[in-house]
């Protein structure tokens, strides 16, 4: 890309939405330095700079001024907008955090058994998870916001459903990797009693065995990000 300003590219932004692609628009630079929180005199050296370096077009006609954004303008735009779509779009393929085993409300084993859950987790994660969860305490904020990031995600989704005198919100699962060994699988809750700071893992088997843990110890946890 040219070496637009950034007050540059808010300016030629602003000309695109006024209709400056393809045709000369009327304006004034009193009204333009509205449209970019600048004084008057700044928005007219704004057009002067973008004039002199090609990107814009403009005319007086009596004490009016017409501005076309040129094909030169248009492209740098272009290839702004290209680089943010795939810079804002992109996602890193799996999310690494670090934290602590902590003791649950022993509420997962029953929750992990009923056969609401236990039908959909068998047919969309390929088993039946060990009836309860293995909690996970995160303490740095970087795997803080990582998780957010996380929770905006699909994943594999475990519908909600009622037995018909309550009604069990959806878990959304996502494949991940405890210590680097262990497979199993990050949950998120529509419904939970933990904050954003605790995670909750299942797997087939029972985690803490298999990975001879027990409170307190240190763990890291790989997700893998669903394309």
């Amino acid at each position: 890309m040219s070496d637009l300003k950034i007050q540059h590219i808010i300016t030629l932004t602003q000309l695109l939405s006024k209709g400056a692609r393809y045709n000369f628009v009327q304006l004034t630079s009193s009204s333009l330095g509205k449209s970019v929180q600048k004084s008057q005199q700044t928005a007219s050296k704004y057009l002067m700079e973008l004039e002199n370096d090609g990107f814009i077009k403009r005319f007086m006609k009596g004490r009016k001024v017409f501005v076309r954004i040129t094909n030169k303008g248009y492209a740098e735009l272009v290839k702004l907008h290209s680089l943010l779509g795939s810079s804002l779009g992109a996602f890193p393929s799996s999310i690494e955090l670090k934290g602590e085993i902590i003791s649950g409300m022993g509420e997962g084993a029953y929750y992990m058994s009923l056969k609401g859950y236990t039908k959909q987790f068998k047919s969309k994660i390929g088993y039946v998870p060990f009836p309860g969860t293995l909690n996970v305490k995160l303490y740095q904020k970087e795997y803080l916001e990582a998780i957010q990031q996380v929770d905006d995600l699909d994943g594999q989704k475990i519908n909600s459903f009622s037995d018909g005198k309550r009604t069990y919100g959806w878990v959304k699962c996502f494949t991940a990797k405890l210590n680097r060994t262990i497979n199993c699988q990050l949950i998120r809750l529509e419904r939970t009693h933990y904050d954003n700071s605790i995670i909750e893992l299942i797997s087939k088997n029972n985690i803490c065995k298999t990975a001879n843990l027990k409170l307190g110890s240190k763990v890291s946890i790989k997700i893998i990000i669903p394309n």
